[in-house]
């Protein structure tokens, strides 16, 4: 299968990142395994999660699916075949956020806990901390980069201004640099990132990575009125910002390039984004190996370049 650098690193993934937000949460125990089971044996290596997952779950605390994920690992013996991505940053409890020296200090121990490792191949900073200079945390970087706990750091959520110091702080203290930036991205949701984030990352081969790649699940088309909300058990959260005028129009496009590839819209959904330029792998979960199939399907599709066109049409503003 195809392999992609994250950035200017030696991180080689296949084109399609495993969300672990629903381990712990919406997927047990179990159907954790068995979902990333199926995507290893299909060949893809990138999983991702976050410290804070899934925090915001009735009776969770944060690092539920960090906890599922090291057991998997540990049980399977493949840590070596993974390429992990975790995140610190955001809330894990009173006084516990941000990105200094002294709770990245902390955090990354804890995160390694719950994974059951000695290594972190990508750590994410999850949010912008505006009370921490990034010297600093660029600081703390470095040495856990050189202590070997992790391999190459990157960013989630960080403007291109951010990201445009942070580079310029680690070329002038010969730090790591962020090599990835994680970003809220779909078919939808395109005109935040292709602004200025898209441009400014090829400009400076950062790797990206998108996440709510299917829209908080509307892209898959599975929501097309208010009646099809009782379909999830989140009942449809957030689908009425996408079911207008315009999240129609993008539906019929997703449906007419389906029916001519005998694909699904989710799948379309997908390959445009593992089409994008600059685009290392899109992030999405699954709760059952039925759902994971869908999405792997998606990378066997090539779109041409008027099926792009006819997506990229819909989904103009």
């Amino acid at each position: 299968m195809e392999k992609r650098a994250i950035g200017r690193s030696d991180l080689m993934v296949a084109p399609l990142g495993l969300g672990g937000n629903v381990f712990g949460w919406s997927a047990d125990e179990k159907a954790s395994f068995a979902v990333l089971d199926a995507f290893v044996d299909a060949g893809f290596n990138l999983v991702d999660t976050a410290d804070v997952y899934s925090a915001w779950a009735p009776g969770n605390q944060g690092g539920e699916s960090e906890t599922v994920i090291g057991k998997w690992m540990k049980e399977r013996g493949n840590r070596d075949a993974i390429v992990l991505t975790t995140k610190v940053g955001s809330e894990m409890g009173p006084g516990k956020k941000g990105l200094s020296r002294s709770y990245i200090t902390s955090a990354v121990e804890a995160s390694l806990r719950r994974l059951q490792t000695d290594y972190i191949d990508l750590y994410l900073s999850h949010w912008e901390d505006p009370e921490t200079p990034l010297e600093e945390t660029l600081g703390i970087y470095a040495d856990l980069v050189k202590a070997g706990k992790v391999r190459v750091i990157g960013n989630s959520n960080h403007s291109a201004n951010t990201m445009f110091k942070a580079l310029a702080i680690s070329a002038k203290e010969g730090w790591p640099r962020f090599e990835n930036l994680q970003t809220h991205y779909n078919l939808y949701d395109r005109a935040g990132y292709e602004a200025e984030l898209e441009p400014f990352c090829l400009k400076n081969e950062i790797g990206v990575t998108s996440y709510f790649s299917l829209a908080k699940g509307f892209l898959s088309g599975k929501y097309r009125s208010e009646a099809d909300f009782s379909k999830s058990a989140a009942r449809g959260g957030g689908m009425a910002d996408y079911l207008n005028e315009r999240g129609l129009r993008i539906l019929d496009a997703l449906d007419a390039v389906a029916k001519a590839k005998g694909a699904t819209p989710a799948q379309i959904a997908i390959a445009w984004l593992i089409a994008r330029p600059g685009l290392v792998a899109p992030i999405a979960s699954a709760t059952s190996v039925a759902q994971l199939g869908d999405l792997i399907a998606a990378t066997a599709l090539s779109l041409n370049g008027a099926e792009i066109e006819q997506l990229n049409k819909a989904s103009a503003y």
